[in-house]
């Protein structure tokens, strides 16, 4: 399952964290809206801005609330053919069901959608009842990336479950994220663990300022060297 080419994935807002993270030596981009929110939906005209900025791969966000809950699921195809049209080539979503599991109707609805786009399945595995499990079924809907932090409060709490994923021989890549901090790195990578996420570690100035291409050089450093 690990690749063995390691991957830095930095969240980006708008243009300027896209322009901040491909000078700082991010691999790939997630592109959200309304980190208060914990990513949303991108509008299409910041998926444009980031597109002009960067040619980093961008992942865009498919979600439309702050839970894990399908919302408005025809919105969400609707806004996943206008971001395709704009030039999106890669997604991030998932989905769980009032039981903590995950909704395959609504992923299998927007992978119709997608139609053979890579996409990732996002933190919505931490809060399933069973994370390795649920990273079985995941391998059968066609993700090829996952990304958790292990545990509902983050990387810190869920090194276990971490390193159980990242043992696994098959599957999609294992993506950490949530929380993570440098001082996690090298245990992870120890551990078999080669694609990290980050977000506010690379915003020293907060989610109102963005991305220090200095702080991104130095996680590309912490991951690949």
């Amino acid at each position: 399952m690990s690749s063995k080419t390691p991957l830095l994935e930095v969240i980006a807002l708008d243009a300027a964290d896209a322009e901040g993270a491909q000078a700082g030596g991010a691999d790939r981009l997630e592109l959200v809206a309304d980190m208060a929110q914990d990513g949303l939906t991108p509008s299409v005209e910041t998926l444009r801005d980031v597109l002009s900025a960067t040619d980093l791969p961008v992942r865009v966000m498919l979600r439309d609330n702050g839970s894990f809950a399908i919302g408005d699921l025809e919105g969400l195809r609707a806004d996943t053919a206008r971001l395709i049209d704009a030039g999106a080539r890669e997604f991030v979503f998932g989905f769980l069901t009032v039981d903590s599991e995950i909704d395959l109707d609504a992923c299998e609805t927007l992978i119709k959608e997608v139609d053979g786009l890579p996409w990732t399945f996002h933190r919505a595995i931490d809060r399933t009842r069973d994370p390795v499990r649920a990273y079985d079924q995941l391998a059968s809907l066609g993700c090829d990336t996952v990304l958790a932090a292990g545990h509902p409060n983050g990387v810190a709490s869920g090194l276990s479950v971490l390193q159980r994923l990242a043992q696994r021989e098959s599957g999609p890549e294992l993506l950490v994220g949530g929380g993570l901090r440098a001082q996690q790195v090298h245990l992870l990578r120890a551990g078999g663990v080669r694609g990290f996420h980050v977000g506010s570690a690379v915003r020293p100035g907060g989610w109102q300022a963005a991305v220090d291409a200095e702080t991104v050089r130095t996680w590309v450093d912490l991951v690949k060297n």
